[in-house]
């Protein structure tokens, strides 16, 4: 019977588990590099970081790899080849309908869709920097904006808002339909009395 100290964990007790080597990076960073320091956006966070790593942490000798990082880096270099002209298109691509609420959920934030597109499919393209969604049958643009890391917010164009708000209004008050009115006398013709 197995002990319930090593429920959970990989078969071998002797093998180290992934998680503990990015929290101890993760540690490294709180305590080394984020002390005393604010940041203004997340393109600051990492120029701050890529500078801090130039400056600091790649420069001074790592007992485990009993070398500078950035000596390594140097030998690592002659070792690869060219990127090729034309990169890889790496945005994540996703089919989807517009709802009567036109939003587009991507990890927990949501973004405006034009509300004129309800009802069609669009294609949803986020990269690391937009997310932009365009009609499949048509090729129209039916929202694009900036990608945000925050969590659980809304992202709403103010264009779509209009939009949306003069749909529900018109849908408000409906069209003008004429109904047929017969005088009660016709309804007694009907009835046996």
């Amino acid at each position: 019977m197995a002990s319930s100290r090593w429920a959970g964990c990989s078969p071998l007790p002797a093998t180290p588990r992934p998680r503990g080597v990015e929290e101890r990076s993760h540690g490294y960073l709180r305590t080394s590099f984020e002390p005393a320091r604010s940041f203004s956006s997340p393109a600051d966070f990492q120029r701050q970081l890529d500078q801090w790593y130039d400056q600091t942490a790649n420069v001074r000798f790592h007992r485990t790899l009993r070398a500078r990082p950035i000596d390594l880096f140097a030998q690592e270099r002659l070792s690869l080849r060219p990127l090729p002209v034309q990169l890889p298109a790496c945005d994540e691509r996703s089919v989807l309908r517009v709802s009567p609420q036109p939003y587009a959920r991507v990890d927990t934030a949501d973004y405006s869709l034009d509300p004129a597109f309800v009802g069609r499919r669009i294609e949803l393209r986020v990269s690391q920097t937009e997310v932009a969604a365009t009609a499949l049958d048509t090729g129209e643009v039916a929202a694009r904006h900036a990608r945000t890391l925050a969590r659980h917010v809304v992202v709403t164009d103010p264009v779509h808002q209009r939009a949306l708000a003069q749909m529900r209004a018109a849908r408000r008050a409906g069209p003008a339909v004429e109904v047929e009115r017969r005088p009660l006398a016709r309804y007694d013709e009907l009835i046996p009395a």
